[in-house]
């Protein structure tokens, strides 16, 4: 049953994020860690996007749940971006334990999908599309070693 797979990658996730966490010394940040994946608002999107048959309503209820997770947990690099009314954005720099939380995510987010801890390929991948504050860019680059070039 496609929420039981998906209850099951959600607590190998939470499970690994929290141990990533406990390392970087944010423990607490590990155990609250996308609670709101628990609400039936994107419990169930999610589990039909990833587990379940992807037609057209799926798509269009998991961008909503995407969505609301993205604007409930600041571990997320799109909470931190400010829109104007007038139609531009901002980028403001994440505090540090929201940093942290978002480097165990993606640290844990890999070895839950069996791709291990090591995610300097898949941000090398991705930095691209990713909008981060230049101080927030310079530490992640720190933290995975990598030059200080954008």
């Amino acid at each position: 049953m496609k929420y039981l797979k998906y209850l099951r990658y959600l607590l190998a996730h939470k499970w690994f994020v929290f141990v990533e966490c406990v390392k970087l010394g944010i423990w607490w940040r590990g155990l609250v860690h996308d609670m709101s994946k628990f609400l039936p608002s994107e419990f169930f999107p999610y589990a039909d996007k990833f587990f379940g048959v992807r037609t057209p309503e799926v798509k269009e209820a998991f961008k909503l749940a995407w969505l609301g997770h993205q604007k409930r947990n600041p571990h997320h690099w799109q909470w931190w971006e400010l829109w104007s009314d007038n139609g531009s954005t901002e980028i403001l720099e994440m505090s540090d334990n929201y940093r942290l939380e978002m480097l165990a995510d993606w640290r844990g987010a890999g070895r839950a999908q069996g791709r291990g801890d090591d995610v300097r390929a898949w941000y090398l991948n991705n930095k691209n599309n990713i909008r981060l504050h230049s101080r927030t860019r310079a530490w992640i680059h720190e933290q995975l070693g990598l030059s200080d070039s954008r």
